[in-house]
């Protein structure tokens, strides 16, 4: 048996974990693996021995027993299984062979409770308990993901030089992602993509919502796309070229970047490009639900995310979209004879819709921290969203400049950048909407993004009528504009005479 002579831990060799686990060997890191069944540890150490550089650095184990004595102490033990249900028996089965002092990371989608209560009830034992958001999928994995871990600072200081090698680098001027690694050569130099979120569940609660902002920017991408082809009659390949356009200004990132390349890619089985062959019902794994229901829980206006949520489910009705497309119609598209104008018009309405998405999750965080008692570091966590992550963009180094410029920023919208780039893109961001309604084309992204900077920036809204509703037939007060704040009344208003008084 190997003793005590690897510097972390890791379990489950799924494509994450196994593309983890060479991420922290190709960075001189020594890692023992384990994985329920035996015969899975043993083919990726096969495939390392035959393919990998840095094989020498993996440790193969087919007992827990083993897996733990060939880790040094205080031991670092990464989980990478199934969230929920299976985290909690891995965890069980686990705790017996550890000592004290010992570290446990789960870096698998977590919900951000079972992390916070993970890690009270592990603390009790004696344990360290770290929840780490891991975002970039198996590429980021491999080659450098974003990394959100949440826990105490003494348990982050035992796992931050492992995790600041293998995180995502950008640059230190530019914040721009460092490309170019390859299995064996890891990239060096630049700012690490990772930091200390905060305590208990910290971390996966902002991966939770980066992964909310994720579904929204991907459902604007996606409204973006459907105006051009249906409003131009473009072909895929001509509007992945509007994207690849964009990919170069403003817009720039890895989402903007893809979608070029999807849009561009031909059918490998037949004529035509592959995107139009594609069903369109999209799934889902719960991150974008739980983020709508904690600003929901939290009383935030996160309603652009909750409509990229609803857009997927909607999705998934494809035999009723089919049956009411025949049954239920609407206006004609009309003729676009200026397409220049129009795309510019687009990629406006996409920005301005960015930028209330992104307002919206920062502000959800905000909240958040809150009830949960976290000190959240908004521009850190803008930094590290910078490379690795789905999200990534230039933008993000736009909001890190924000908080940079105002630690205390109330809303992304009051940034002088981004109160500009709404001011400037308005105009523009407006007249797609309406020509998308008048045309009959869904844009639920970029119309409820615009409902919310409209609210936002309304000092009045009829929410006193709604009040004095909810007072006429529950009587739960109301508040006078002529009276200090936190002064409630009640009318009697079916009364005659009708008496107001003060509750």
């Amino acid at each position: 048996m190997t003793s005590g002579i690897a510097d972390i831990g890791l379990i489950g060799l799924a494509v994450m974990g196994q593309n983890l686990a060479l991420n922290i060997a190709d960075h001189g890191h020594t890692i023992a693996v384990y994985n329920r069944t035996a015969e899975k540890t043993r083919g990726f150490i096969a495939d390392c021995e035959k393919n990998e550089p840095s094989a020498a650095r993996v440790i193969g184990t087919e007992s827990l027993p083993e897996f733990v004595a060939a880790i040094k102490r205080p031991r670092k033990i990464v989980l990478l299984v199934k969230a929920g249900t299976a985290t909690d028996q891995t965890i069980a089965t686990l705790l017996p062979h550890l000592d004290p002092g010992d570290i446990v990371i789960d870096g698998g989608n977590a919900h951000w409770l079972d992390t916070i209560r993970r890690e009270q009830e592990l603390t009790a034992q004696g344990f360290s308990f770290i929840g780490s958001g891991v975002s970039g999928g198996e590429t980021g994995a491999r080659f450098g993901p974003s990394l959100m871990p949440g826990g105490s600072p003494e348990a982050w200081a035992e796992l931050e030089p492992i995790w600041r090698d293998i995180a995502a680098k950008v640059d230190e001027q530019t914040g721009a992602p460092l490309e170019g690694a390859e299995p064996g050569k890891p990239l060096s130099g630049g700012v690490s993509c990772t930091a200390h979120i905060g305590a208990n569940g910290a971390g996966h609660y902002v991966k939770m919502v980066h992964n909310g902002i994720e579904y929204i920017d991907m459902q604007l991408i996606c409204e973006a796309y459907w105006l051009i082809k249906h409003l131009l009659g473009w072909e895929a390949d001509a509007i992945g070229q509007v994207f690849a356009d964009w990919n170069r200004g403003e817009l720039s990132s890895y989402l903007i970047e893809i979608t070029a390349d999807i849009l561009q890619q031909r059918d490998p089985s037949g004529d035509g490009f592959l995107v139009d062959k594609v069903l369109d019902t999209a799934g889902q794994k719960g991150t974008g639900q739980w983020t709508s229901t904690s600003a929901l829980e939290q009383g935030v206006p996160a309603n652009a995310m909750a409509e990229a949520v609803f857009s997927r489910a909607l999705s998934a009705l494809k035999d009723e979209r089919v049956q009411a497309g025949d049954a239920l119609h609407g206006p004609k598209l009309p003729i676009v004879n200026d397409a220049p104008a129009l795309i510019a018009s687009i990629r406006n309405a996409l920005y301005c819709s960015k930028i209330c998405a992104y307002a919206q999750g920062f502000q959800l965080m905000a909240e958040a921290q809150k009830t949960y008692g976290w000190r959240l570091d908004f521009g850190t966590i803008a930094q590290i969203w910078r490379g690795g992550c789905i999200i990534r963009a230039n933008f993000l180094q736009k909001i890190t400049d924000a908080y940079i410029r105002d630690p205390g920023l109330k809303n992304l919208m009051l940034d002088p950048y981004f109160r500009d780039a709404l001011h400037s893109g308005q105009e523009n961001w407006r007249e797609v909407v309406a020509l998308a309604v008048k045309s009959g084309l869904p844009v639920p992204a970029f119309g409820s993004a615009l409902a919310y900077f409209d609210g936002y920036r309304s000092s009045r809204l009829p929410a006193n009528l709604l009040q004095a509703q909810r007072d006429y037939f529950g009587a739960h007060t109301y508040e006078r504009t002529d009276q200090p704040r936190g002064k409630f009344f009640h009318l009697d208003w079916p009364g005659d005479p009708r008496v107001q008084v003060e509750v």
